[in-house]
């Protein structure tokens, strides 16, 4: 193969909140780089992931879940997304087929209407429905939308996520490497292990403290034995939410701790030493400055 022959290009994930786009963009780097909860709207940043082959290179960029902003950090959430549907190869639009259609779905559906660029319909979570159920789904898309490819996959699982890749090798121009070979994102460690912490702290934390939640990694040095030393702090915006987090006699914090830090020795590959922090900033959702010291910019790729 030529240097003309490879392939390359940036291809936008979008989709409501929780159908799977995240889980998706882990299972295909082989890595985890977004976040994972079962509470929705949990994206905050666009994550860039590489996938790297021999013929091709595809830079993925997971949105924030489609909703209506609460906040400043909710409006800033919706920029993102709609920022990435410009100048990208490919749209993969998610949907959980083992829900039916609803407004969200809808609502993206006629944001779509007005791109050029060619959407793939990823129905995700084909392990949860019955065939039959499947291809009523599929019907119900094609009604709304002429979209390019229709594509069945269960990210948790990897089914058909090979031949997804392959449908969206096909609509990349040839075009060079953007990055190293062995490069899975485009971000920097401190924003993934901060990623890491807080996806720790809405997994154990109850409903009303999620979106409250910010990471803040202020240090992270590694000494003469390889240790790596973290220095974290979480943020929430009411002391109540504070106590939460702590936990009696420190429990929760504690565990918070202990399961981020086998997720940042995987990516690090070295031992980690984690120091977590928590304290209240009130209203940090509605603080511009706030949210962007936070890492949560909307600059164009």
């Amino acid at each position: 193969m030529t240097e003309k022959d490879f392939k390359s290009g940036f291809i936008s994930i979008i989709g409501r909140p929780n159908v799977g786009k995240s889980t998706f963009m882990n299972k295909v780097l082989g890595q985890k780089v977004a976040i994972m909860s079962d509470k929705p709207q949990t994206t905050r940043n666009k994550i860039q992931g590489v996938h790297t082959t021999d013929t091709s290179q595809m830079i993925f960029i997971d949105t924030p879940g489609i909703h209506k902003p609460k906040h400043q950090l909710g409006e800033h959430m919706m920029k993102v997304a709609r920022n990435t549907l410009r100048e990208t190869e490919a749209i993969l639009f998610l949907v959980n087929v083992s829900e039916e259609i609803g407004r969200g779905d809808e609502y993206i559906i006629e944001m779509l209407k007005n791109t050029r660029t060619p959407i793939i319909l990823v129905l995700n979570k084909i392990d949860l429905v019955h065939p039959d159920k499947l291809i009523e789904q599929i019907e119900v898309y094609k009604d709304k939308l002429p979209f390019s490819e229709i594509v069945p996959i269960s990210a948790l699982q990897g089914n058909n996520i090979d031949k997804l890749l392959e449908v969206l090798e096909s609509y990349l121009p040839e075009g060079p490497m953007y990055y190293p070979e062995d490069r899975i994102t485009d971000h920097p460690e401190h924003f993934i292990v901060s990623e890491l912490i807080r996806e720790k702290a809405l997994h154990l934390t109850s409903q009303e403290i999620p979106h409250a939640i910010g990471v803040e990694v202020e240090r992270m040095k590694e000494n003469d034995q390889g240790l790596i030393h973290v220095q974290a702090t979480i943020y929430v915006e009411r002391d109540s939410q504070k106590g939460m987090v702590i936990g009696k006699q420190g429990k929760m914090l504690k565990e918070i701790g202990q399961l981020a830090r086998m997720d940042i020795e995987n990516l690090l590959g070295s031992k980690v030493y984690l120091e977590l922090w928590v304290k209240v900033q009130k209203d940090w959702r509605n603080k511009s400055q706030f949210i962007r010291s936070l890492g949560y910019r909307d600059e164009e790729y």
